[in-house]
């Protein structure tokens, strides 16, 4: 399937076919959950290849009787079953309309328990810090991948920050099933902290399974203290349907990188640089030297990019993670690793010149500036700006905030959370005071507050086109009442199951729970994994600080 894209020249509007991306396989990721009236709620999702007035029939299946069709709004991918009951088992079948092709199928036993999630039980009575997901086999199903144990330590060598890592980390991989496919060590060479332990989940080799990438090392190279100062540094690929070993390379050298702190930081992601194909892209380095390096699916070197001593504004420009966009609107991948950006060919772009952002966010969050733009909160002090959003594809600023920062910390937020402003509005705020900003896409100041969390996570939630928020163990409407109370720690925020809208992952000891809307909506839309920008956003999210993925269209 070609992309299309606008791009005016001269005054002219030309609709260009950009290259075919090589993309996933999914299914229907078709669910059902019982409500708190002990109705069903089945959803399910769209695909791009699906006509737009493509219409579908739902069956329920008794145990031992005949199919019953389902009543839905066909403008959805959802529906609420009410000719249910207590005690029994049923089974839902999804077919185009017309045709008796099953597409999908879910069960559920109703028992009057309102549960509004899926569980998958872990392989011990442990927690997890990263999840991602991936079809491992072929067969269009995700599968959820975990490292546990929650614990973290910081490279950073002061008293609260560094730890002795207890135990090591491990990557285990689970069907939506509850079935553990395979766990992979990852060894005392990799201490326990998510600078050190990048990883991702994506089908770069290109036959239709996901691998899983990692960074690895060799034997216990711990000194006296529990530090990994030497020993060989790999990237490695594990086969996604066993979880063993089967390719290897050099990671980034930790010569040149003056201290323990900035030597340990890695990163690790994916890129479409060609516009078709995916890239592996290495990082180490955050607040000086920085060393970033693509590499294609056999491990061969693409291009590398260095902040040199003669690139200043470069030096010390990263952030707490990598974002992949299309930032010029080419067809390619650009990466946007701070307040700086480095083009598909591995040339510096752009760079904003003030160092370290710990807010940095990609998407059209201004409706009224063509193209897409980047949300940024600075943890360096500011005179001013230290809040800002700029063009994308320029580093313009379009507004600041004009008040002097000391440290803007954590994720922030942006998310078109309230309809009487156009776009998205945007959430940051102080690590050492309560101060708060929440501006509209335009840089109107709408409330200033004090005190509350620093990073709201937000998500698709209920029927309208607004996002609802993550905060406090529940979900809300922004300043509103809770909707749906969550249980354990939240790890991520991605659209996985049913629908359009998003899942909530959180983390139980023993259990990862996947959270799932029950309330009917009245719209449908392709499932979001399919936007690239958005895929691309959950597979960066077992490396670094977590950062909720942006839709890039």
């Amino acid at each position: 399937m070609l992309r299309n894209r606008l791009i005016q020249l001269a005054g002219l509007v030309m609709l260009i076919a950009l290259p075919a991306l090589s993309e996933e396989k999914l299914d229907r990721g078709m669910i059902a959950l019982e409500r708190g009236d002990g109705s069903a709620y089945i959803g399910w999702r769209m695909l791009k290849d699906d006509a737009p007035g493509a219409r579908f029939q739902l069956v329920r299946i008794e145990e031992g009787g005949d199919a019953q069709p389902v009543e839905f709004d066909q403008r959805t991918t959802n529906a609420v079953d009410r000719n249910v009951e207590k005690g029994k088992r049923y089974a839902w079948r999804l077919m185009r309309e017309g045709d008796d092709k099953v597409l999908a199928t879910a069960a559920l036993e109703v028992d009057g328990v309102e549960d509004p999630y899926v569980k998958i039980p872990l392989g011990g009575d442990y927690d997890f810090q990263k999840i991602g997901v991936g079809d491992l086999n072929g067969d269009g199903r995700l599968e959820f991948l975990i490292k546990q144990p929650d614990f973290n330590t910081d490279p950073y060598q002061q008293p609260g920050y560094w730890k002795k890592s207890p135990t090591t980390y491990k990557i285990e991989a689970y069907s939506l099933d509850g079935e553990m496919l395979w766990r992979y060590d990852m060894g005392w060479a990799i201490e326990a902290g998510i600078w050190y332990s990048p990883w991702v989940v994506y089908d770069v080799d290109g036959d239709g399974k996901a691998e899983v990438y990692c960074k690895a090392g060799e034997g216990d190279p711990r000194d006296e203290k529990g530090l990994v100062h030497s020993g060989p540094e790999y990237l490695v690929k594990l086969d996604g349907e066993t979880g063993k070993a089967v390719a290897k390379t050099d990671w980034i050298t930790r010569e040149g990188y003056v201290d323990y702190n900035r030597s340990c930081r890695n990163f690790l992601t994916i890129a479409y640089l060609d516009g078709k194909n995916p890239s592996l892209i290495m990082q180490r380095g955050t607040y000086k030297l920085i060393r970033t390096a693509a590499l294609d699916s056999k491990f061969n070197p693409i291009w590398t990019w260095e902040a040199t001593e003669d690139m200043p504004k470069y030096r010390g420009g990263g952030s707490h993670g990598l974002i992949t966009a299309d930032i010029d609107a080419d067809g390619r991948d650009e990466l946007v690793i701070g307040s700086e950006t480095i083009d598909d060919n591995g040339k510096e772009m752009w760079t904003l010149g003030m160092g370290h952002p710990d807010v940095c966010y990609v998407a059209d969050i201004d409706p009224s500036n063509p193209g897409l733009e980047i949300y940024y909160g600075f943890e360096t002090r500011q005179d001013t700006d230290g809040v800002c959003l700029v063009d994308a594809k320029t580093g313009r600023k379009l507004w600041t905030h004009k008040q002097p920062t000391k440290h803007i910390h954590n994720q922030g937020m942006i998310g078109d959370v309230l309809a009487e402003y156009p776009g998205m509005e945007t959430y940051s705020g102080e690590r050492d005071s309560d101060e708060r900003w929440f501006y509209s896409a335009s840089g109107e100041l709408i409330e200033k507050r004090e005190g509350g969390t620093l990073s709201p996570r937000p998500v698709w939630w209920d029927a309208d086109p607004r996002k609802e928020v993550v905060t406090n163990g529940a979900v809300r409407d922004w300043d509103q009442d809770d909707m749906q109370k969550l249980e354990g720690k939240l790890v991520a925020v991605m659209d996985c199951l049913g629908d359009w809208r998003e899942e909530i992952i959180t983390s139980r000891d023993g259990e990862l729970r996947i959270y799932t809307t029950r309330i009917e909506a009245d719209s449908r839309r392709p499932c979001l994994l399919q936007d690239h920008q958005y895929r691309l956003g959950v597979a960066a999210q077992t490396m670094g600080y977590y950062y909720p993925a942006q839709l890039g269209e």
